[in-house]
């Protein structure tokens, strides 16, 4: 099997005049969860080569033993170094996409239409879409086949204005994870502040922060053990 993480390219945290990207808690984690699974894991970013860090997510009080698992692995960071191009990957390639989060998302994937095409690409082909923290707010110009929104009627969770307002980024960030998911009809719940909170509808999987990381990734890797099984046991596979 083989996963398809795909990281933001976005490092202004808009004008505040500091820097952003990804949750490096977000990408190692999942990144972890699914490599000791055995599963194969690729990275992609809309730009491609080295995606921004987060510098925030590598002080010491965000650091875990897999951050820094993934800091000193030469193979986790010389893939890092390379992401592909976001434009140049196919759903067709991979079992399943995650997305970490971390503020940058927000500016670029967001809005980014390879992004956009890739997950309905993904939703198409019934296969899993696993988000988490900031990244469910990648789904707002997301469609489902009838033209609405893909969250529209889901169940849903991401960062929430409560813990957005904890980190005082409220009027920083071009849209509230929490309002976005809502104003799109997702059906949006979480659990107490930094607390590890899943949600799943169908093929769709969405963890409030990071402390929600490698649930979010257990529960993919639980999908694709489940769709494999009935690949195995379908008629045709005999």
């Amino acid at each position: 099997m083989k996963v398809l993480m795909v990281l933001t390219s976005h490092s202004e945290l808009g004008n505040t005049g500091r820097k952003t990207g990804f949750w490096l808690e977000e990408l190692a984690a999942p990144y972890y969860t699914l490599r000791d699974a055995g599963i194969e894991v690729a990275l992609a970013s809309p730009q491609g080569g080295q995606p921004p860090l987060d510098p925030k997510s590598n002080e010491p009080d965000f650091q875990t033993d897999l951050t820094r698992r993934f800091e000193a692995d030469a193979i986790a960071q010389a893939l890092l170094a390379n992401t592909a191009r976001l434009d140049q990957v196919s759903d067709a390639d991979f079992d399943a996409v995650f997305y970490p989060g971390g503020h940058g998302p927000l500016w670029d994937l967001a809005e980014d239409q390879h992004s956009v095409a890739l997950i309905e690409a993904f939703t198409r082909s019934g296969k899993p879409v696993a988000l988490v923290c900031h990244a469910p707010g990648v789904l707002r110009h997301v469609k489902s086949d009838d033209g609405q929104p893909l969250v529209s009627g889901k169940q849903v969770t991401g960062f929430s204005n409560s813990e957005e307002e904890a980190v005082g980024l409220t009027n920083v960030v071009p849209f509230l994870v929490e309002n976005e998911l809502i104003a799109k009809g997702g059906l949006y719940s979480r659990g107490p502040d930094w607390s590890a909170y899943v949600r799943t509808d169908g093929r769709l999987i969405t963890g409030q922060n990071p402390a929600s990381s490698a649930a979010t990734a257990a529960v993919l890797i639980e999908q694709l053990n489940s769709i494999t099984k009935a690949d195995r046991s379908a008629p045709d596979a005999h």
